[in-house]
């Protein structure tokens, strides 16, 4: 069945940028152009929280935390989800996921929640110092 597969984590200097990557595999067709996608990062204090959701027509909504700093993308033709981190603070430092929607094409239009996803990637880590 589907499967999400993050890259991209890493350390980084506060002030800094990273790149992370979710290609989706094991899909007739490309899934990024029928669901929705969005990336979610975890920490101790606060769980799972939405940052990103773009759906299959390119319509993004972000978390207030996030908005202006982070960018979420894809590439249909690879089936791959993007999220252009700039800016990073040290409470950006989390286990970042990329998630899809197991059956629609279109986001919630608000900020993404875990109940909305059916689809997980295994997590990517990103530390910031």
């Amino acid at each position: 069945h589907v499967q999400l597969v993050e890259s991209g984590g890493g350390s980084v200097q506060a002030g800094g940028s990273l790149r992370l990557s979710c290609t989706a595999s094991g899909y007739t067709g490309y899934y990024a152009t029928t669901h929705c996608l969005g990336w979610f990062r975890q920490t101790p204090g606060k769980g799972r929280q939405g940052l990103a959701s773009i759906d299959a027509d390119g319509t993004t909504v972000y978390a207030p935390s996030v908005k202006g700093r982070f960018t979420i993308s894809k590439d249909n033709a690879r089936d791959t989800l993007y999220l252009q981190m700039d800016s990073l603070k040290p409470d950006d430092s989390a286990i970042y996921y990329c998630a899809a929607d197991s059956v629609y094409d279109f986001c919630s239009g608000f900020v993404p929640t875990e109940g909305d996803f059916q689809y997980w990637g295994q997590g990517t880590q990103v530390t910031v110092s």
